[in-house]
């Protein structure tokens, strides 16, 4: 073990050379088992601070008289639904508290202003993209098409892809592919089995949105607003924020040119995909905390377990003891879209990103 330089309370791993190969998955987890600490008090209580700015932003797009004022609330509340769906993400990972009932609980709160059924999420995210993470024909988000894919497709999709891999494409990419297609009583296309709780799950949203929307229009009736202003403000503005955000956020937590794609399993097995798949991109004036951490997103993937109050310090052991093997990216809008101009499909012979045309855009890489 080495020296500890991050003031854990335990020793660090001795840092593992680029050239060799990696220890087993287990064993990397047990490098974070230490600092992997659930707190239940501190857990309900950032859970309870979202809700209540996610609340107030909501009670100034009704009461607030300017229409600026209103939309820059309708934007903070999206900004806020988004932070509270980061803690659902935890809750269904059953990584927020130690007990899974209160887990259940408190993820279905979390998730109730992004109108996201709990129990859906729960199978396509930890099951899906989690167990086989980049795999293509299994993992569906953002899976990127070959070229012989993109050219069978009719015009009008080829259309749509090219929006959604423009870089302004991430809020039509999720709320059509994401929400629309697997979340909201999906059908047996995009989800393969059909369960009750999926159904009374999906009522839960339904009813939801009800609510909200009613509430909305009668806070217009009763101070003589505009009920369409309102609904735009108070409804449609955070949930396309929201759809916007999500999108974005897992567009960059996986597409990058030094990521790969695998369509072969045994060798995305032999790629240690829960730590080469995954990006840990960086930001200016401590935004990833704003976002809860979930931006040190190959912590989460190597253990999903981690807490979100604890993957700061779990990406820190990580790209100290793996050195030159995670990909850490610092944010621009220059480096987003050029990530864009150049991840549009993928050659899986090559292993490579390519363009539209099937030029390869990226680093050819050897089968693992």
């Amino acid at each position: 073990m080495s020296r500890n330089p991050l003031g854990f309370t335990s020793p660090l791993p001795e840092p593992i050379p680029a050239g060799q190969p990696l220890p087993h998955r287990k064993v990397i987890r047990g490098w974070l088992a230490p600092i992997v600490e659930r707190r239940t008090a501190r857990a309900v209580a950032l859970l309870m601070l979202d809700w209540i700015a996610f609340a107030a932003f909501m009670a100034g797009t009704a009461l607030l008289v300017n229409v600026w004022a209103k939309l820059l609330c309708g934007l903070a509340a999206g900004f806020m639904i988004g932070r509270l769906f980061i803690i659902g993400h935890d809750a269904c990972h059953q990584s927020y508290t130690p007990h899974r009932a209160l887990n259940r609980v408190l993820g279905r709160m979390a998730m109730l202003p992004s109108l996201t059924p709990y129990s859906l999420w729960e199978v396509g995210h930890n099951v899906v993209h989690h167990g086989y993470t980049n795999l293509k024909g299994v993992d569906f988000v953002w899976a990127p098409l070959t070229r012989e894919e993109y050219e069978a497709l009719p015009p009008a999709r080829r259309a749509l892809e090219r929006v959604y891999r423009s870089g302004f494409g991430p809020a039509l990419y999720y709320l059509v592919e994401m929400w629309w297609h697997r979340m909201f009583f999906p059908r047996k296309a995009y989800m393969g089995t059909r369960r009750a709780v999926f159904v009374w799950d999906g009522v839960f949203v339904v009813a939801t949105a009800a609510v909200w929307i009613g509430a909305l229009v009668a806070a217009a009736q009763a101070t003589g607003q505009s009920v369409g202003l309102l609904l735009g403000m108070g409804f449609a503005v955070p949930f396309l924020f929201w759809n916007a955000m999500i999108g974005f956020v897992v567009y960059v937590h996986h597409t990058h040119t030094a990521v790969q794609w695998h369509d072969d399993k045994a060798g995305w097995a032999r790629a240690a995909p829960f730590v080469s798949t995954t990006v840990h991109l960086t930001f200016p004036m401590r935004i990833g905390a704003l976002l809860h951490h979930i931006m040190e997103h190959t912590a989460h993937h190597v253990d999903m377990s981690v807490p979100l109050y604890k993957l700061k310090g779990a990406q820190q052991l990580l790209e100290t003891a793996l050195p030159g093997r995670i990909i850490v990216q610092r944010f621009s809008w220059r480096w987003y879209f050029d990530t864009a101009r150049r991840c549009k499909l993928y050659d899986f012979a090559n292993r490579c990103w390519t363009d539209f045309s099937g030029r390869p855009t990226s680093e050819r890489h050897a089968t693992a």
